[in-house]
């Protein structure tokens, strides 16, 4: 069903109900797939949104939230949270160029690390910056933010595939993980208004410096458990683990949260 200019008259409407009902009054338009590109602008602009409660609870998460509050007073003003948040893509390339150069000249890890902190500063001080200077563009941010990391998360575990430092198998299974777990993450967003930035006191900082202890790590002692493992093999088949236990326990709590609120009765 397709409505015209004349029905946004129609947005007001509510359905009649018996008197004592406790069940809330429908607009007849969420019962139609709109079409009409007047109609849908208008509900855009009287659509309201409501930003989600950002829930972060990683081991570091307090001093960095300082150290980020500490930067973004003193970045200067011609920098602005788009060009961080570039920086934090490029950057997030990198380490995954970093880490296919590493394949022929290990030297690479170190500036994987380098590029690793370029990323934590660019993903994590956008944001920052933007409510630090009141100039938050909610949807935009999060979408703009979001879809790149997981363009980032791309690049950065094709690099580690091209390394040699960890089977190509293990680098697929720990994007779906990261990517599953996005998924999960922007769900619950939409559906319990609540962001979660962390799982289990672990989230992308903590990562990103478990990530560089373990190139590091490569430098010394690139395999493990008697020569038999690549030591990135045994830490991805860790994580692949972990997040699978991560995936199925946030579903499950989410899952039986949303019936207890919306318990049909």
């Amino acid at each position: 069903m397709q409505f015209t200019h004349s029905a946004l008259r129609t947005l007001a409407f509510r359905t009649k109900l018996a008197p004592g009902s406790k069940k809330m009054a429908t607009p007849l338009i969420d019962f139609c797939e709109q079409t009409n590109p007047g109609v849908l602008t208008e509900v855009r602009r009287n659509k309201r949104f409501e930003n989600a409660t950002r829930i972060h609870n990683g081991l570091t998460s307090n001093p960095e939230k300082r150290a980020l509050i500490w930067m973004a007073e003193r970045t200067p003003r011609w920098i602005s949270s788009d060009d961080l948040t570039l920086l934090g893509f490029l950057a997030q390339v990198m380490a995954g160029v970093g880490y296919a150069l590493a394949h022929w000249n290990r030297y690479w890890l170190l500036a994987g690390i380098f590029f690793l902190a370029l990323n934590w500063m660019g993903d994590s001080l956008d944001g920052t910056l933007a409510r630090v200077r009141q100039q938050q563009r909610p949807r935009y941010g999060f979408y703009v933010d979001h879809i790149i990391d997981s363009f980032g998360g791309l690049a950065l575990m094709a690099g580690l595939a091209l390394s040699g430092y960890m089977h190509p198998y293990i680098a697929i299974g720990l994007l779906v993980g990261f990517l599953l777990l996005s998924i999960q993450s922007y769900l619950a967003t939409y559906t319990l208004g609540e962001f979660q930035l962390s799982f289990w006191s672990f989230g992308p900082t903590e990562l990103r410096i478990l990530l560089s202890i373990g190139n590091v790590a490569l430098l010394y002692r690139p395999m493990v458990f008697h020569g038999h493992y690549h030591l990135f093999d045994v830490g991805g088949a860790v994580g692949i683990v972990g997040m699978t236990a991560m995936l199925i326990f946030f579903t499950i709590r989410n899952t039986r949260r949303l019936y207890v609120e919306e318990r049909i009765r």
